[in-house]
């Protein structure tokens, strides 16, 4: 059993839940004990994209994590929360509200690489322990600041104050798409866009709609997930493991080479372009996951699939 489940994680759920669930769902479908890890933490009052590892691909969940995510998130402006989530106490409030205009000029500047300071309740360890946990009994996290890319920054749908849509309407949220690197904090980017607008606001909806090459078109329900733990079919459940790795070529080896890989040995002479491929064997088997870097193939993770 290799592969990936990719969960449309609903509201409520934490990602460890959720991996819990697809173990239980295995077992209960006679699959036994199976390895499995998640490619990406989702906050409990986050819904979306959750990759979720089986077997050998659990060794890409490092690669995952370091993958490009994309969310949409709506700001609710005028009053901030200690999470900066609907959840928590409220810390600030402002009776000042931007404008259309403000906003999209404000966007600008957190496009590109921007530095940001992850939210206190977060799962960022602080000498060895969870920053949430810090927080929640009460003790002062600072956070330090941290280097991420907000690749593309768009406006989805707007609310006003008033029924009006005028020039100089006042927003009572905005909902966006983001496109960003690894490590980047929807909350924390929420928190800087009201700040930068001279308010306060904190995330009223997160959903991720992308993490690496898995979106949510690929992703089934919980419900679905559970059906299948009671009998429905396998089909659309569980993807191959190859389905990670369609960002990056693939790399067709002969026998004799597919074993020298398989033997962790580096392979030279092959003509083809520095970087990632993954590699397969003759049955188009993955095998390994392989770097070419000055005519040099060297392994970097390697796959144990039966036939």
């Amino acid at each position: 059993m290799h592969g990936w489940i990719i969960l449309d994680k609903p509201l409520g759920l934490g990602s460890t839940q959720a991996v819990a669930a697809v173990k239980r769902n295995l077992r209960s479908a006679g699959f036994g004990k199976v390895k499995v890890g998640h490619g990406g933490t989702l906050d409990p009052l986050a819904t979306g994209v959750l990759p979720i590892a089986l077997g050998e691909a659990t060794k890409l969940c490092g690669r995952m994590l370091d993958a490009s995510k994309t969310y949409d998130f709506t700001i609710c402006f005028g009053t901030e929360t200690s999470g900066l989530d609907a959840e928590g106490e409220v810390v600030a409030t402002s009776d000042v509200l931007p404008t259309l205009d403000q906003l999209q000029q404000a966007l600008a500047q957190f496009t590109g690489p921007i530095e940001q300071i992850p939210p206190a309740y977060s799962a960022i360890k602080i000498d060895g322990k969870r920053a949430y946990d810090l927080a929640r009994a009460g003790e002062v996290v600072e956070m330090k600041s941290r280097a991420v890319t907000v690749y593309q920054l768009t406006i989805c749908h707007a609310e006003f104050v008033s029924n009006q849509v005028q020039r100089d309407a006042l927003l009572s949220s905005i909902t966006l798409t983001a496109d960003v690197s690894k490590g980047t904090y929807i909350r924390s980017l929420a928190r800087d866009i009201a700040y930068a607008l001279g308010t306060v606001g904190h995330v009223s909806m997160l959903r991720r709609v992308r993490a690496g090459p898995f979106a949510l078109n690929g992703a089934i329900s919980l419900d679905k997930l559970n059906a299948f733990g009671q009998g429905a079919a396998q089909e659309d459940v569980i993807l191959p493991i190859e389905a990670g790795l369609v960002d990056i070529p693939a790399l067709d080896l002969s026998p004799e080479q597919a074993r020298a890989i398989q033997q962790g040995r580096v392979l030279t002479g092959i003509a083809m372009k520095d970087g990632l491929h993954w590699a397969r064997d003759a049955n188009s088997r993955p095998i390994a996951l392989v770097e070419n870097i000055g005519g040099a193939l060297k392994t970097v993770r390697g796959f144990n699939l039966t036939t």
